[in-house]
């Protein structure tokens, strides 16, 4: 299979080295400040979309006049997403779209979601989420913070969470979830040692929706 990647920065180039080992041929590379340029992109049968949050809805227009399905693996643009929607869906693409891509943040996700149904019965127990990342993150909180808000919420927790962040030196991610009640506390942390995690689950995400159309979430990747 061949992979285009939009974003050539510290993700992109990490996404190269590792896509022999998902039997990917990376056809092209599109680095941020050459996105606008007028010129056809490298054709792929997938691309893997690591560049900026304003970029996105171009970025899957033009990759969706290609008909190459896509891995949006860039945060922060969610405010956009109907409108990526109607793109990918007019174009009869596969887009599969999350704020985290690591397999073990997603089922850390499914794990929020357990704790929530056990917790959320329990008036006792408040709830917060604290993430912290590098200093040069652009959104905070993160999307994996608010996808684990959303997975507490989701799942019978009606009390109110909160959602705190840090943003200092070179962290890759960590994120906690913790239920405190009188006299006890329970707490889960998901970190990443470094950003390989993100990248192999793009990677697989990108395997997994070559010749597929429609759009999906790690959940439908992972089938949870």
């Amino acid at each position: 299979m061949n992979l285009l990647i939009v974003g050539y920065g510290r993700m992109g180039k990490l996404v190269e080295s590792l896509a022999p080992e998902f039997g990917f041929n990376v056809s092209g590379t599109v680095d941020i400040a050459e996105a606008a340029a007028p010129e056809s992109w490298p054709q792929a049968d997938v691309a893997i979309d690591f560049s900026v949050a304003d970029a996105v809805p171009e970025n899957v227009r033009r990759l969706a006049d290609g008909r190459m399905n896509v891995v949006i693996g860039t945060t922060g643009w969610s405010a956009r997403e109907a409108e990526v929607r109607r793109i990918a869906e007019d174009a009869g693409i596969g887009v599969v779209a999350a704020p985290n891509f690591a397999l073990g943040v997603n089922l850390f996700v499914a794990l929020a979601e357990s704790a929530a149904e056990l917790f959320g019965p329990q008036p006792a127990f408040g709830a917060w989420i604290h993430e912290a990342h590098h200093a040069a993150k652009r959104d905070a909180p993160s999307g994996t913070a608010l996808l684990l808000e959303a997975a507490l919420k989701g799942r019978a927790f009606n009390r109110p969470i909160d959602v705190s962040s840090t943003r200092a030196g070179s962290i890759p991610g960590t994120h906690t979830i913790g239920f405190d009640a009188p006299g006890e506390t329970i707490t889960l942390t998901h970190t990443a040692r470094d950003r390989s995690g993100f990248a192999r689950g793009a990677l697989e995400a990108a395997r997994w929706v070559h010749r597929r159309k429609g759009w999906f979430t790690m959940k439908d990747v992972l089938g949870i």
